[in-house]
Formats: C-alpha cells, sequence, structure tokens
C-alpha cells in the first residue's frame, strides 16, 4: 500500500564525488530488491574509479507517451577530470569507443548504477584552457536511456570491484 512521502530534513547536499565505469556486458546476472541493486555475479570485469570534484552530477528525465503507452529514462552524468595526462587519455579512449556501465557515488553516500542494461555513450570535451585560470582537462558527458530509473546500489557491489590502482595524473 502507498503511504506517501514526508518533507524530508535539509541534511543533504548535491553532487557527486566518484564515477565508475565498468566494461560493457561484463556485469553478469543483476539482482535488484526493493529498488537497490544488491549483487552482480561478473567476477572479472574491469572497473575503472575516478574522483571528481564540484560541477559533477546525476541527473535522470522521465519520459512518458500516452500515445505509445511507454515510459523510459534519460540518465545523464556530468564529470569533470581536472588535468590533462597521458594515462587518463587512453583510458578514456578505451571506455569511450565501448558502451561502459556507469555507478556514481553521491556527496551523500547514496551509489547509483547508470546505463546498467543498455550502457552508456560518452560525449564531452578535452580543453587546455586559454587563460591561466582556465580548467585543464576532461569534461565527460555519460548518457544512457533505460527502462527503469537508475537504481540505488548497495555499497558493497562497488566496493567488492574498485580496488585497483588509480590513475595519479
Amino acid at each position: 500500500m502507498a503511504s506517501g512521502r514526508k518533507l524530508p530534513c535539509k541534511d543533504v547536499v548535491g553532487g557527486i564525488k566518484t564515477l565508475y565505469l565498468a566494461d560493457y556486458g561484463t556485469l553478469g546476472t543483476l539482482t535488484i530488491t526493493a529498488g537497490t541493486l544488491t549483487a552482480v555475479s561478473g567476477s572479472g570485469t574491469n572497473w575503472y574509479k575516478y574522483d571528481v570534484k564540484g560541477g559533477n552530477n546525476l541527473e535522470q528525465t522521465i519520459t512518458s507517451s500516452d500515445e505509445n503507452g511507454t515510459t523510459f529514462y534519460a540518465q545523464t552524468i556530468t564529470a569533470v577530470l581536472t588535468k590533462m595526462d597521458v594515462a587518463t587519455q587512453v583510458e578514456l579512449q578505451k571506455a569511450i569507443s565501448q558502451r561502459p556501465h556507469a555507478f556514481v557515488e553521491d556527496n551523500n553516500g547514496n551509489y547509483f548504477a547508470v546505463g546498467l542494461t543498455r550502457g552508456c555513450n560518452i560525449n564531452g570535451t578535452v580543453s587546455t584552457g586559454t587563460a591561466l585560470g582556465d580548467m585543464n582537462g576532461y569534461t565527460l558527458t555519460l548518457t544512457a536511456e533505460e527502462p527503469i530509473l537508475a537504481p540505488f546500489v548497495s555499497s558493497g557491489v562497488v566496493t567488492a570491484h574498485t580496488s585497483a590502482t588509480q590513475i595519479t595524473p
């Protein structure tokens, strides 16, 4: 039975702090219980962890059509990786050529899965900046269209797959 929703406390903040990419099609069987991804069976997946700060977010747009009887969710992640370097560029080029699955950790400690069934497309820019104070690095926009909202993810699903060393630019 539906219960509605009370006005919540003002104890949350916006933005994301971590972006994870997993090679497309390597998650295996997914277990989603009550709106939360609790397990993936794929054990040999390559997951890449990117720390982000500032203007990074996950946004989902709901699109429904009475005429067609359809609903889907457009999921968009914006991530800024400051400071260009060879290792990051090589790694990003590989990810861009695929349709990776993406996971984000928001600034409240919640994890979400994006492009879970169909993967994500990656677009963006690589910029040296113009003035001394300009951003030098990568601005990525990951997009996916999925049949469900990006589910919450149990933190153990992510931490079990992200023990690899990160690039230090």
